[in-house]
């Protein structure tokens, strides 16, 4: 029985880059395998096919001499079941090792340099802070280097030694079929090294606890959910590897005046009845010092004022929000008797003068009394909607 076209075999064109034979494979394999195809013959025969195609095609020399001459360029090696220097094994840690962990070639994976971890800082601003910007100074808890062995672990003057178990890889190979699994070593759990007579500081971890102190400048603008990097100012990496990074995370608390929406501000500002009667002005505190807001007359309340560019500006553009005062009128309270006895002789006056004077009041109350029409109608019927009978004679 002849055989398939290799490429044809993986899905590839002829000119496809060895990145994307390797992930062609990859998705065939992680398909095809036995091990996830149990008693399936055709699966099983597929993923020998697909395994001898890549065989050959990931080899450059191989490639070569089966592009130019077909099968025949390669048959010799089709007999062993592996290419030269290594078996599937090499194959396998070399499509699947960045699944499993695996590294070819010399450097186990304990030996490796890794980032450190990056961190997080809770800062809570007062709105003008966040508003003005300023520089805060910040404590935070940090693995650091140990200095006493310089990262190693080991006591001073001495060094770590290779683990026995997995030569220093960090890993050892367990067969299983045509796949050999990496595992981390479980007797120097993946270190790659094991530390015989350990740093009396550091105790062997090679980092230490501290406590550091760093100044933050908050820029101008920033608001809740904003974050500032501080690069290099995480956990310190392992094996020499560089730290991570530090990212402080804002809050704002909250303000006795203000309320924040982006850049927008809210305010209540409460006015007296006669203010809001008569029209008058009231002082408003804003971030850029005090204004003076005019009422006029018959103003209600919940009525909406803005103020332009006086909210905050914007972090990320040169954009300044508006101030939003909402004037609410306060209802006077700890009345002397004469104040009552003037506001007995208003409301005489106000009843006089109907709707004229208290319009929403009016057409409130004529919608009150369509209601109760309604719902009196309702009751008025009985339970197939039709007109009950008056009792009447």
């Amino acid at each position: 029985m002849s055989k398939r076209d290799y490429y044809e075999v993986l899905g590839v064109q002829k000119n496809v880059s060895e990145k994307d034979l390797k992930r062609s494979f990859k998705r065939m394999a992680m398909k095809l395998h036995p091990d996830r195809n149990p008693d399936d013959a055709e699966a099983e025969g597929k993923f020998k096919e697909a395994k001898e195609a890549y065989e050959v095609l990931s080899d450059p020399q191989k490639r070569a001499a089966y592009d130019q001459f077909g099968h025949a360029g390669v048959d010799s090696s089709m007999g062993g079941g592996g290419r030269a220097g290594g078996g599937f094994g090499d194959i396998f840690e070399d499509v699947f090792g960045d699944i499993f962990g695996g590294s070819r070639g010399g450097g186990g994976g304990g030996n490796r340099a890794y980032r450190g971890s990056d961190l997080q800082y809770n800062l809570e601003l007062s709105l003008e802070e966040a508003v003005f910007g300023k520089k805060v100074d910040i404590r935070i808890p940090s693995n650091e280097r140990c200095d006493s062995c310089g990262g190693t672990g080991a006591k001073k003057g001495t060094n770590p030694d290779s683990c026995s178990t997995c030569q220093g890889m960090g890993q050892v190979r367990i067969q299983q079929g045509f796949f050999a699994v990496q595992q981390t070593c479980p007797h120097c759990n993946g270190a790659g090294k094991v530390i015989k007579d350990p740093c009396n500081t550091c105790h062997g971890q090679g980092t230490v606890e501290k406590e550091k102190t760093l100044e933050v400048s908050i820029p101008m603008g920033v608001d809740t959910g904003d974050r500032i990097r501080l690069s290099g100012e995480g956990e310190a990496g392992l094996n020499g590897g560089p730290s991570g990074d530090l990212y402080v995370q804002v809050s704002l608390k909250k303000h006795e005046l203000f309320t924040r929406d982006d850049t927008n501000l809210h305010c209540e500002v409460p006015i007296r009845i006669t203010t809001a009667a008569l029209g008058g002005e009231v002082s408003v505190p804003t971030l850029s010092g005090e204004v003076t807001l005019k009422i006029p007359a018959e103003t209600q309340t919940g009525r909406l004022f803005r103020l332009r560019g006086k909210g905050v500006k914007s972090v990320r553009n040169a954009v300044t929000g508006d101030l939003l005062c909402k004037v609410v009128v306060e209802t006077p309270v700890n009345l002397t008797n004469l104040q009552k006895t003037l506001f007995e002789e208003i409301e005489a006056c106000l009843t006089n003068g109907g709707e004229r004077h208290s319009p929403q009041q009016h057409g409130w109350g004529n919608k009150a009394k369509t209601f109760f029409e309604d719902i009196k109608g309702w009751f008025d019927v009985d339970k197939d909607g039709n007109k009950k009978q008056s009792d009447d004679k």
